[in-house]
């Protein structure tokens, strides 16, 4: 029986880090948004996106599909750095909704001359091919 609690205990902790470890690589894959983002460089934002067809994005203009199309909106609507302002975001929840998949609820806010902007938004994040990527995103 002290065996036993034993091993529980010397694994507890690797059991914890394991966890800890797909929501420290989403907070890192949103803080490259943020980044690509306030360089005004929406290619290196959208590298955190599923580049594939099946990729959604739903907005105020309703569901966009696909990557290119995602990229294309997202230059059709912030022109240049003006537009874009200065994004922040702050997470309310991450929640695992399998090893490999996460839900993801937060708000985020351009600071921007032409006037501020926030809202929120939900993402379903999942690890293809060993790395996490946004394959929904409906931000509001």
């Amino acid at each position: 029986m002290r065996f036993v609690l034993y091993l529980i205990l010397l694994t507890a902790p690797l059991t914890a880090l394991r966890a800890q470890q797909p929501e420290t690589a989403i907070k890192a894959l949103l803080e490259q948004q943020i980044k690509g983002w306030n360089q005004g460089n929406l290619e290196t934002f959208m590298q955190t996106y599923w580049q594939s067809d099946s990729l959604v994005f739903i907005g105020k203009h309703g569901p966009t599909y696909g990557w290119q199309k995602t990229l294309d909106r997202y230059k059709q609507s912030y022109p240049d750095t003006a537009a874009m302002g200065k994004l922040n975001f702050n997470l309310l929840e991450i929640r695992p909704l399998s090893s490999e998949v996460y839900f993801v609820v937060g708000k985020w806010h351009l600071q921007r001359t032409a006037g501020d902007m926030e809202g929120h938004f939900t993402l379903i994040i999942k690890k293809i091919k060993g790395a996490w990527k946004i394959i929904a995103d409906h931000s509001s």
